[in-house]
């Protein structure tokens, strides 16, 4: 990345879109550091999950804030996986983070995140807390600096048009350091 702005990108979306899996292959491409945000879960909010209890506001606000004191750590800037399901949750990013932060916003049909979570091994979040998550769920499109794209798509070719959205975005055609990954 340019010794300019940092970037500072947040991939978006329920849980089993496949933000980790992007999140991780944008920030390797784009040489930045990637962020997990389950992994900034407290606890309780953890074992909240566990229980099959979905999150409330008050238990998601420790988590958020996490998030955004690990991304304003860094200061080429980050790439960092984070539901961010209400407009409420973006808007406290972004004004802990500061401006410019981008989303990403993965969208795919539900039907097809179901049977992702139903796949899915070892991971806190149940496949029963699926419809909590949908249902809390506010559409960002309309919001500033928010791309939506459908998980539904190869890896590479999400890379490809975040990229070029970035590069769109941030004005920099400088978001040159890339790394190619392989083929998927």
């Amino acid at each position: 990345m340019s010794k300019q702005e940092p970037v500072r990108i947040i991939v978006m979306g329920v849980s089993g879109s496949g933000k980790s899996t992007l999140a991780g292959a944008l920030a390797q491409t784009l040489a930045l550091v990637f962020i997990e945000g389950d992994d900034l879960h407290p606890t309780a909010n953890i074992a909240k999950m566990q229980a099959g209890e979905p999150l409330d506001d008050a238990d998601r606000l420790p988590w958020l804030q996490a998030i955004s004191e690990q991304i304003l750590t860094l200061p080429e800037g980050a790439v960092a996986s984070c539901s961010a399901l209400k407009k409420s949750y973006r808007d406290l990013l972004r004004e802990q983070t500061g401006e410019p932060l981008y989303f990403i916003c993965l969208t795919c049909d539900p039907a097809m995140i179901a049977a992702r979570l139903q796949a899915r091994h070892g991971h806190f979040m149940p496949a029963s807390l699926h419809a909590s998550q949908l249902a809390s769920f506010e559409n960002p499109q309309g919001e500033p600096a928010t791309l939506m794209l459908s998980c539904d798509q190869p890896v590479s070719t999400m890379i490809a048009i975040c990229k070029t959205w970035l590069e769109d975005q941030t004005g920099l055609s400088a978001i040159t350091k890339t790394v190619p990954l392989p083929e998927s």
